[in-house]
């Protein structure tokens, strides 16, 4: 049964990695197209040159064949072929291997459907934040309550404005309550890419510039864990009090759309 399935996974290996090639023209890749061409789409040895890696060993993995190949081979594979974060991740499991831990820092923009739909929530604030807590798109209720759009791309951070924006800090009058419960969610979150520089720099960050975050990443207190503050005060010194629903976007970029609720009274 455990070699059919091998066997079986080496043909999808193969199917997947000739679909993706053949996919491929020599411009989509920068390369001139010469003369002609027997193959739909690249050749291997094309594909290989991209790749950085050997022919004879591309084209025994694009075979299937029994040969062992390091992430680093897959990655330049993944690269060559223009493979999305999906299609690297099922390359990797493909080739039996772990897919790498994503890039949380990496530049991210959402698609225009997710876009159109924080735009159509105009009575909710509504933020997509990647695994860092990086806010990558908002609509307008979201940029009234939190002035995300007046804010450089790298201070639009919810861990970083909660913790270290001395103007922040004032209108968040749950603050001792919410800014804990932040840092107990963010810890789930950073255990996914603990190596990543951009997580680590995060983190190095906070530590310095808050001595309450150092203390609580240092020490964790076991409080419940929270994707937003559940309580802002608004544009007249107003205290809006919230709920929140978190749906997950995009599963292998980690993106999350956070939606605020008005909190039922009572």
């Amino acid at each position: 049964m455990a070699n059919s399935t091998r066997i079986r996974n080496r043909d999808a290996l193969s199917t997947f990695l000739v679909q993706q090639r053949n996919r491929l023209t020599p411009a989509d890749v920068g390369l001139p197209a010469g003369g002609r061409r027997r193959t739909a789409g690249l050749r291997r040895e094309e594909v290989a040159a991209l790749a950085g890696v050997g022919l004879t060993w591309y084209t025994w993995f694009e075979q299937g064949r029994e040969i062992r190949v390091s992430e680093s081979f897959l990655l330049g594979v993944a690269r060559a072929l223009r493979l999305d974060d999906a299609q690297c991740s099922h390359l990797f499991h493909l080739a039996h291997r772990r897919p790498p831990p994503p890039e949380a820092h990496q530049s991210t923009v959402v698609g225009p459907l997710t876009q159109r739909l924080l735009d159509e929530l105009p009575a909710r604030p509504a933020y997509v934040m990647n695994l860092r807590w990086d806010v990558v798109a908002w609509n307008a209720a979201a940029d009234a309550l939190f002035g995300l759009g007046g804010r450089p791309a790298g201070a639009r951070n919810i861990l970083r404005m909660v913790f270290a924006d001395p103007e922040m800090r004032p209108r968040l009058p749950a603050w001792r309550e919410d800014a804990p419960g932040l840092l107990a969610q963010f810890r789930y979150h950073f255990a996914v890419a603990p190596d990543d520089p951009a997580m680590q720099a995060l983190v190095a960050d906070l530590s310095a510039l808050s001595p309450d975050f150092r203390r609580w990443w240092k020490a964790p207190a076991g409080e419940v864990a929270r994707h937003g503050t559940s309580a802002v005060l608004g544009a007249a010194g107003e205290r809006l009090d919230y709920v929140h629903e978190t749906l997950l976007v995009d599963e292998h970029r980690h993106l999350r759309l956070v939606v605020y609720f008005p909190a039922t009274p009572g």
